[in-house]
């Protein structure tokens, strides 16, 4: 094996400059600063600071309100996780043993993937409307009268539902890519020594899976908690209420619409360690069951 050569020993630092300086600028020093502000009491609107040291923490996780938001957010993070890998497994699946007309097919299922989360959480608003909605109206038949933005459940129903849906397209992506990339040799040998195909799928396909199913837990898990705030704002419509908010949505509230700049700072800090650590534990404790081939 040869390694690479440079004529400079300063040229491969240099080629990785513009990403190091992009990580410094809107990762480290955000995180930095954040960390910072969650240990004053700030002004936010003559920029006066005073140090509280850790009140701000435990103010946030002692308040009724924040453990409401934290069991709410757990609650959508497992369902929305669990759904939108089950039905896009299940659509990838079968889109791979589709003979004819597999463009058509991948493109109706993958075009929601160019749709913007707020723009997702607007159609979730027609969509669960108590007037107009179709998926209200639907419901109706079956005698549930669901109020979205005025009943607390329906509310994160409607939120993990549409959530779900926007995130479908992303997995089907890469589980219909997982799929195909398995070669036919391994096909045809599991059908001769497995005649049935949930049996073959369950015991020879989707272990080789467990490489694309895992990378794609975390990135839903991260989905879950961070990519979702623009369906929840759009669809609580600026009056969250008595509804429902995930923990992300909630540091925007209390820092922006509170002004409280270092309890939204401090709640903040506290979700960005808390994901971090859950992210750890699935590398150490998970990602021992996954094989690469």
């Amino acid at each position: 094996m040869h390694k690479a050569q440079f004529q400079s020993p300063l040229y491969p630092y240099l080629l990785l400059l513009p990403q190091m300086a992009i990580v410094a600028i809107f990762f480290l020093w955000p995180s930095a600063e954040a960390v910072r502000s969650s240990f004053f009491l700030q002004d936010p609107f003559f920029g006066n600071e005073t140090f509280v040291g850790i009140d701000n923490y435990t103010d946030a996780v002692t308040r009724s309100d924040y453990g409401r938001a934290a069991w709410f957010t757990f609650l959508f993070t497992v369902v929305v996780t669990f759904f939108s890998l089950g039905i896009a497994l299940l659509l990838a699946v079968a889109a791979d043993n589709v003979l004819r007309g597999q463009g058509p097919y991948k493109t109706l299922l993958m075009w929601v993937y160019a749709i913007a989360p707020p723009v997702a959480g607007l159609i979730g608003i027609m969509l669960f409307d108590q007037h107009i909605g179709p998926i209200v109206d639907f419901f109706a038949l079956f005698g549930w009268d669901m109020r979205v933005g005025v009943d607390y459940w329906d509310s994160g129903i409607a939120m993990m539902i549409v959530a779900t849906w926007k995130q479908i397209p992303v997995n089907f992506i890469f589980f219909l890519s997982g799929l195909q990339s398995i070669p036919k040799g391994v096909r045809e040998a599991a059908s001769i020594d497995n005649p049935s195909a949930s049996g073959r799928f369950w015991t020879i396909i989707f272990p080789l899976l467990a490489p694309t199913s895992f990378f794609l837990m975390i990135i839903n898990i991260t989905y879950a908690f961070f990519e979702t705030f623009g369906i929840v704002d759009v669809m609580l419509k600026g009056e969250p209420g008595n509804n429902p908010v995930t923990l992300v949505y909630k540091v925007f509230l209390d820092g922006f619409r509170g002004n409280d700049l270092g309890g939204s700072s401090a709640q903040s800090v506290i979700l960005m360690v808390f994901v971090l650590a859950l992210t750890i534990v699935q590398f150490r404790l998970i990602e021992r069951r996954v094989h690469y081939t």
